[in-house]
């Protein structure tokens, strides 16, 4: 990846910061690039350090505590002096492999504060806060020091303040499960309790918020506690021990983040959480490669095919030379393949440790597969389940990726699916994310990407390790197969590019075309046709599924959207979006000149003005329009479409009239002479 350096200054114990003349108490300020946003560091009294925040004047964050607890050791919460500080600018720009934008411009200041307690040991912590024009980080960083070597954390204390009683988007923590498959709440702050990040705030003064975290790296995941009316006060997921994190100095935590907007879509675009991770550590990028897949997959939900062995065994060597052949037909780049390995009998969820990722069933033939899958220029995607016997699953990573790498298999979907880890530990406790980090690192190691399942939440780690492609992490597309509550509701999609996405990619599933099938719960896919196109341009993956069985898909001219619409993006733009009610989002593709748009909505109908000033200037497009049709409705009639054609360039405007749970996708392509 190339890095393009423009300017970069340092400032030590810089003076400039200094804006209060008590000499005991300083207040340090720093500001972004382009002026708009400030923070304020000073100590208390009693010398706890506080950080406060504004934006145009505005206050976002008011005075907020930071500090440590640990077990058997005095707290890091006050008795502070400042020793020093440091400032430091940079501008550089950094290219991504894939991702939502291809060239990445990191712009901060920074404000580097070295803290020592006056009293007792007058051990060390130093606070660093990176200001950009979208948001802050902010991160600790604890030196080698005499008195300080092993720790156990017992509490981070950090707190964020609201000045009011913000609504916030929310999911609970721990709750119908461990990985953060909840339906997202809309709520006054002072309602909920123990919330995920990234959390999304609508503030009294109109502007939007995110708290989250980036680069976990071998900690516990931030969750929120409410603490008061108006603050949440971090909290460390906790190992079964009641230990948050294991640590020894020099150490860094990860950077506690805020993303500050004026409007839901400057969330979408924002790269804050890119930047406060580290560069890539893989040197040859070559083989990482966006794809859109299909799978044996969509078929067991629907109990159309079992995971396990039986006359209805999905996995089988015929079926998924089946799936090859389409594939190969349409243009697609691989097939996911689940339920191919021994271990799937019986009830597989209970205990992982029955689980082979090296021995496929008889009826398997991975061999023959694999070649038949090379020879059509299709590649197997693999599947690992671990049902969260993750060291039964490490002892098996060697074995498992060097087969897969033998036979060409370079994408895995690994899944975790059981409420722990080893039947005690969180999925986002540290012994979670060290696990997830080791499957990244050794999948590497045999040029392996992974889309993870179960996972840990995103934050940012595809920049240093570019092979983890995607991740679920949310309510996908199966729940609209089985689940009890019906599935997910319309809105459910017009809130995860402001919720969800803000971790990273999701493979979220889109694609089906059939809305007929019944299930004992009677939960059903809540869009039109057209929505579900216009996922695929709403709900960012790399890698990116055809979910529908593939005999769906045949003598459907809609289906040509999904073969031309591309996985990755140089341009992302949000022309216009209400959390929870509608999104409109344009892409411009990584490998041409050519755009997508998608358009959706919630449950009610709307009209919506889309200027494409997003366009190239002094060029026409053909515009491919796939819109709901007459009498489209999600709950009724979700197949009618339209699809026209017509001529359009930057200084059009397109009304989309959008059904009930439905949607528009576009496909721009400029005319040429």
């Amino acid at each position: 990846m190339k890095n393009y350096l423009y300017t970069f200054g340092l400032t030590l114990c810089s003076c400039a910061l200094i804006v209060s003349c008590a000499k005991e108490q300083p207040t340090y300020k720093l500001s972004s690039p382009d002026q708009a946003t400030t923070l304020e560091f000073s100590l208390t009294e009693s010398g706890a350090p506080q950080y406060k925040v504004s934006h145009n004047g505005t206050s976002v964050l008011e005075p907020s505590l930071l500090g440590f607890e640990f077990e058997d050791l005095k707290s890091m919460t006050d008795g502070f002096e400042i020793i020093s500080s440091e400032e430091h600018s940079a501008d550089t720009s950094w290219e991504q492999p894939w991702g939502e934008f291809k060239t990445i411009r990191d712009h901060h200041n920074e404000l580097v504060v070295h803290l020592k307690e006056t009293e007792g040991e007058q051990r060390l912590m130093d606070l660093k806060f990176r200001l950009f024009d979208d948001g802050l980080g902010f991160r600790y960083a604890f030196p080698k020091q005499e008195h300080m070597d092993s720790v156990k954390i017992s509490n981070e204390l950090t707190q964020f303040t609201f000045p009011q009683n913000h609504d916030v988007w929310w999911i609970p923590v721990h709750a119908e499960n461990s990985y953060y498959e909840s339906l997202y709440k809309k709520s006054p702050m002072n309602t909920t309790d123990t919330i995920n990040t990234p959390a999304t705030f609508e503030t009294k003064d109109g502007l939007y918020l995110a708290l989250h975290e980036a680069n976990l790296t071998d900690f516990a995941s931030m969750t929120l506690l409410k603490s008061k009316d108006n603050q949440y006060e971090s909290d460390l997921v906790p190992w079964a021990n009641g230990v948050k994190v294991y640590a020894q100095t020099p150490f860094e935590t990860p950077w506690r983040t805020l993303i500050i907007g004026e409007q839901p879509g400057d969330l979408v675009t924002s790269t804050l959480m890119l930047n406060l991770n580290e560069p890539s550590k893989i040197e040859d990028l070559s083989w990482i490669k966006p794809s859109k897949y299909i799978g044996i997959w969509w078929g067991m939900h629907l109990d159309k095919y079992s995971w396990g062995q039986g006359d209805k065994h999905g996995a089988t060597t015929e079926n998924t030379k089946k799936y090859i052949d389409f594939a190969a037909k349409h243009g697609l780049d691989g097939v996911l393949v689940e339920g191919w390995n021994l271990g799937w009998d019986g009830d597989w969820t209970a205990d992982g440790r029955a689980f082979s990722f090296t021995q496929p069933y008889p009826d398997f033939d991975i061999e023959a597969i694999g070649e038949y899958a090379a020879m059509n220029n299709v590649r197997l995607i693999g599947h690992h389940e671990t049902a969260g016997a993750a060291k039964h699953y490490e002892d098996q990573l060697e074995d498992a990726f060097k087969l897969y790498n033998r036979i060409g298999v370079n994408a895995v979907k690994t899944g975790y699916v059981n409420k722990y880890l080893d039947k005690k530990e969180w999925h986002d406790g540290q012994y979670g994310v060290r696990h997830y980090r080791k499957v990244i690192e050794t999948a590497a190691k045999y040029h392996i990407m992974i889309d993870n399942h179960e996972p840990v939440k995103g934050t940012g780690l595809q920049r240093t390790y570019p092979n983890l492609m995607t991740q679920e992490g949310g309510r996908g597309q199966e729940y609209n197969a089985w689940s009890a509550d019906g599935g997910n509701p319309p809105e459910h999609t017009t809130i995860l590019p402001f919720t969800r996405m803000l971790s990273g990619p999701m493979d979220f599933t889109p694609g089906n075309f059939d809305f007929s099938y019944e299930t004992p719960n009677k939960a059903m896919v809540p869009t039109t046709l057209a929505k579900q196109l216009a996922l695929y341009v709403t709900m960012f993956s790399p890698l990116q599924m055809a979910s529908d069985l593939p005999e769906n898909y045949e003598s459907k001219p809609a289906f040509q959207f999904i073969k031309d619409v591309p996985e990755i993006w140089s341009e992302t733009v949000v022309p216009n979006a209400e959390i929870g009610k509608y999104v409109t989002m344009a892409r411009k593709d990584w490998n041409s000149l050519d755009w997508y748009l998608g358009a959706i909505t919630n449950a009610d109908a709307r009209q919506l003005q889309v200027p494409l000033t997003f366009l190239d200037e002094n060029t026409s497009y053909t515009a491919q329009i796939y819109e709901d049709g007459e009498g489209a409705n999600y709950k009724s009639n979700p197949y009618p479409i339209n699809i026209t054609t017509k001529t359009v360039d930057r200084n059009t405007t397109l009304e989309l009239n959008l059904a009930a749970g439905g949607g528009t996708a576009i496909r721009f392509t400029p005319i040429t002479e």
